[in-house]
């Protein structure tokens, strides 16, 4: 289930969003205390923002400016400045698209989908992104996050990681990820991917506590 995160002040709106998109199979989680939005980003790990300009003590812009230094997840404003300079402004500083207030929730729930789709769906997309429980892998930058906690991956460590994400909890065979690593999987040692493995064992560690990969028997890799 794809994690929304609402960033809007107006608790009647906010209330409104969470609830029309719990109905599409959506989990919607609003920002509570305006002081630490990149707590709550942080905690939440979503997989999309949808972003107020008009916040107490920061407005949307500088927000933004911030999340895209963590991440590069799908951000859509939403607004009732509805001037060009100020979705111009929104674009250009990171957003993905922009909505109007007053907006229907059929128009929110729709741009929603698409921006999914768009950074979740197709995996030679420049903008990728993949989640599995609280971790999210950025795999244009090769940078995994956890609670508000990143480190970067080699391209091995990436692509290995990456393939045991999207098995979401499945084994992945030792022969599937040689072959992904190594054009001629002939020439490769049984311990060289043992030594990656173990490598990337050890970044995960790094931010987060407990172990990620378990090795099974005989069969591959999966993560817990």
């Amino acid at each position: 289930m794809y994690r929304i995160l609402i960033i809007e002040d107006d608790q009647t709106i906010s209330a409104i969003m969470c609830e029309w998109l719990n109905k599409w199979n959506l989990e919607a989680v609003a920002v509570k205390d305006f002081k630490k939005v990149m707590e709550t980003v942080s905690e939440v790990a979503p997989h999309l923002i949808l972003l107020d300009i008009n916040l107490p003590y920061y407005d949307g812009f500088y927000w933004c400016k911030q999340i895209r230094k963590m991440t590069h997840i799908p951000v859509i404003f939403i607004s009732s400045r509805g001037e060009d300079a100020d979705k111009i402004r929104a674009i250009s500083g990171g957003g993905d698209d922009y909505i109007d207030k007053p907006f229907s929730m059929d128009m929110l729930v729709t741009k929603v989908q698409a921006a999914l789709r768009r950074a979740y769906t197709y995996s030679d997309n420049a903008y990728s992104v993949i989640s599995y429980d609280d971790m999210v892998l950025d795999l244009e930058r090769s940078v995994v996050t956890c609670a508000g906690n990143d480190v970067t991956l080699t391209r091995n460590e990436c692509t290995m990681l990456s393939l045991l994400m999207k098995a979401s909890g499945k084994i992945v065979t030792r022969a599937k990820l040689i072959k992904s690593l190594w054009v001629d999987e002939h020439f490769v040692d049984e311990n060289t991917l043992s030594v990656n493995i173990n490598r990337l064992r050890k970044k995960l560690g790094e931010i987060k506590d407990g172990e990620m990969i378990i090795t099974v028997k005989g069969k591959g890799y999966k993560l817990v």
